[in-house]
């Protein structure tokens, strides 16, 4: 019973309590299903159809009913009415599993009845494409009548004399460089390009020399000044005792510490000399205000120069009157430690392991440890237990911070550990938002 394939189409309508609901010309060939599903070819939800049921298949461009032992229907071959029950005693449709699978030709039709539902089906020409509307040209009008005409012209216009330039100037010769000569250069690139060194005038030269020979001559004027003045040093010894004498008292000094001492001499002859004229420059010194002349006697009777025993001057004689004792002991501190530990956490979806969750917040547990010491400081006996609900949404953030239970009864704890979790991205990516309940418990260190 196999036949050639034509080119007719499958017409199938569909009957749901006496009233077609759907009919359609399936122009494209292929396996025809129907049922509640809605990757059907024909959807019928209110109905007590399966899932989906394969009705018609096509294999190699020939169709084939299907229909089980419960299906009731009929198939015109020919010019005879074949019921689904001679068909299967018949041996006319083969059994494929729980189906039986029947052959159709370009002739064949219909009805296979599916509980509520009735299904009519016949192979018809393809109806004429239905012809595309179009207004009449009258209507439409040209393409010149469509545009804004003024626009047009002015581009059309415009890129015209572009282009025209355009080309004239790529079709004109390249003009030549000429190189210019040296005479025909400006003066001031060849003056820059050619230095001229200039020689300094003689009179230069010679106003040089005169002003070094005037500085020679200086030089050797102020070697026999100065010669001069070494050879008259003996000579006006006493009008420099004079002049020193004047200055010193003029200048309001500090008399020199040292006068006197044993045999007549003064401690500036016992440093550097008896030719210094130290006795000169003490008496010169006589008049000056604030120091005393230090003599052999202030120091110790029959002592050496410079040679008395001094005293040791304790802390107690330069220590300022009222003072006390200073403790200078150090404080020892007390450094104060906390305890956190968590317990299972409690998660509302699968998409978060709760193994790995414990293990991403235990890496940070310093954290917790850390808000939970600042106020252990403040109050040593602080403990107790937080627990806190949050939310992990998709893009791996923490969202809906909340304190559930806090029986630590201190608020700044809590704070400190909602700002902590809010800065926190987990390495998991949840299709929606998954609750957690994460406890952690608060002990002092022993």
């Amino acid at each position: 019973m196999v036949a050639a394939p034509t080119h007719k189409i499958l017409r199938v309508g569909i009957i749901q309590g006496g009233k077609i609901i759907e009919e359609r010309h399936l122009k494209k060939k292929g396996d025809v299903t129907i049922g509640q599903d809605a990757r059907n070819t024909f959807v019928v939800p209110a109905s007590n159809l399966p899932s989906s049921f394969s009705v018609f298949e096509l294999k190699n461009g020939q169709y084939s009913l299907g229909f089980t032992e419960a299906m009731d229907g009929r198939v015109r071959l020919g010019s005879a009415d074949v019921d689904f029950a001679s068909l299967r005693s018949q041996g006319l449709a083969k059994k494929r599993g729980n189906v039986f699978v029947l052959p159709l030709n370009d002739t064949a039709k219909g009805k296979v009845s599916l509980g509520e539902v009735t299904l009519l089906f016949q192979f018809v020409n393809p109806p004429p494409e239905p012809a595309k509307p179009e207004l009449p040209p009258t209507i439409r009008g040209s393409v010149w009548q469509s545009m804004d005409q003024v626009f047009f012209v002015i581009l059309s216009a415009s890129l015209f004399f572009h282009f025209s330039g355009a080309t004239f100037i790529a079709c004109q010769p390249m003009p030549e460089e000429r190189e210019l000569s040296l005479d025909e250069l400006p003066d001031r690139f060849a003056k820059v390009m050619m230095p001229v060194k200039i020689d300094p005038p003689k009179q230069q030269e010679a106003a040089k020399t005169g002003t070094d020979e005037k500085k020679d001559d200086k030089k050797d004027a102020k070697k026999d000044d100065s010669k001069d003045a070494k050879n008259a040093a003996p000579v006006d010894a006493a009008a420099h005792k004079a002049a020193v004498a004047k200055t010193v008292s003029s200048k309001g000094l500090l008399k020199i510490l040292g006068a006197a001492g044993g045999g007549g001499a003064g401690a500036f002859e016992d440093v550097l000399g008896s030719g210094t004229g130290s006795a000169d420059i003490a008496g010169a010194l006589a008049g000056a205000g604030g120091v005393g002349v230090a003599t052999a006697d202030s120091v110790g009777a029959g002592g050496p120069k410079g040679g008395g025993s001094g005293s040791t001057a304790s802390i107690g004689d330069l220590g300022t009157s009222g003072g006390g004792n200073v403790n200078l002991g150090t404080k020892a501190e007390v450094k104060i430690s906390g305890r956190v530990q968590d317990a299972a956490p409690e998660v509302d979806s699968a998409d978060v392991d709760r193994q790995a969750l414990a293990r991403y917040v235990k890496q940070r547990m310093m954290a917790i440890q850390n808000c939970y010491e600042r106020e252990l400081k403040r109050n040593p006996s602080l403990k107790g237990k937080v627990v806190v609900r949050f939310a992990i949404t998709p893009a791996g953030r923490s969202a809906e911070i909340e304190i559930e239970e806090n029986t630590l009864a201190n608020d700044a704890v809590a704070s400190c550990i909602r700002t902590v979790i809010r800065t926190w991205v987990f390495p998991f990516k949840p299709a929606s938002d998954v609750t957690v309940a994460y406890p952690f418990v608060f002990t002092p260190a022993s």
